[in-house]
């Protein structure tokens, strides 16, 4: 991370190959008010997505490259602590899932520049109460989620399911909930989130999902005994 500071949260930490054969990172702000405030600006690593190639190089198309004083890994800014990151099978696009504070989790598809918001924009309030900043949820310039929880569900891991096992399930992004203790099953159409179902509800904190070769779902949990469990259709 650049630059390095001293806290215990918000890593960000998903890494995601494109199919370009490049490596998308995303990193968190760390929490801290000195962190927080470095998700809006280009020479800090902290609250973006970064682009890679294998060498570590940034490639030639990353939006920033040739702003001076700017990171020219940066591929998009104004994260909060994406802990989930997903290609949509059928766009190539990444998609991420972003912890809000007190609500205001989010879902959304990164594009080259694009700023996020976070710290300036956010549908979430401080943990201690009180509003972020100024208390605003919607910024010309700034990015609006395609889908946020309120009251925070703590998302975790997210997958697209493009298998056949479960016929049902095909197109649906699955994401995990920690606080939420389940895993959300989200209806798509096309960039559109239009349906929820929760599913293992109360089973654990669900800290990540991943579709297997078999077409079945496997989950991690994340507690003191922790399972990775295997979704398959009843008498399969």
């Amino acid at each position: 991370m650049t630059p390095t500071l001293a806290s215990r949260l918000h890593f960000g930490c998903r890494l995601v190959f494109s199919r370009e054969g490049w490596l998308w990172i995303t990193t968190g702000e760390r929490s801290i008010a000195e962190g927080r405030k470095q998700a809006q600006l280009l020479d800090s690593a902290f609250g973006k997505v970064l682009r890679i190639k294998p060498d570590g190089a940034a490639p030639d198309d990353n939006p920033f490259t040739s702003r001076e004083g700017a990171l020219p890994e940066i591929y998009s800014l104004g994260h909060r602590n994406m802990q989930g990151a997903a290609l949509n099978p059928k766009t190539g696009e990444l998609w991420i899932v972003d912890h809000g504070p007190r609500g205001g989790d989010e879902i959304n598809v990164i594009r080259a520049g694009r700023d996020y918001g976070w710290p300036t924009i956010t549908y979430g309030t401080e943990y201690a109460g009180g509003s972020v900043g100024d208390g605003v949820s919607q910024k010309d310039g700034m990015e609006q989620p395609l889908y946020y929880w309120d009251p925070s569900i703590a998302p975790s891991g997210m997958a697209f399911y493009d298998a056949d096992l479960f016929p049902e399930w095909k197109g649906s992004l699955f994401v995990g909930a920690l606080a939420g203790r389940h895993l959300t099953r989200l209806t798509l159409d096309g960039e559109k989130i239009v349906g929820e179902e929760r599913l293992l509800v109360d089973r654990a904190r669900i800290r990540d999902v991943r579709v297997g070769p078999d077409g079945a779902l496997y989950v991690l949990t994340d507690e003191p005994n922790g399972e990775l469990l295997a979704l398959t259709p009843k008498g399969s």
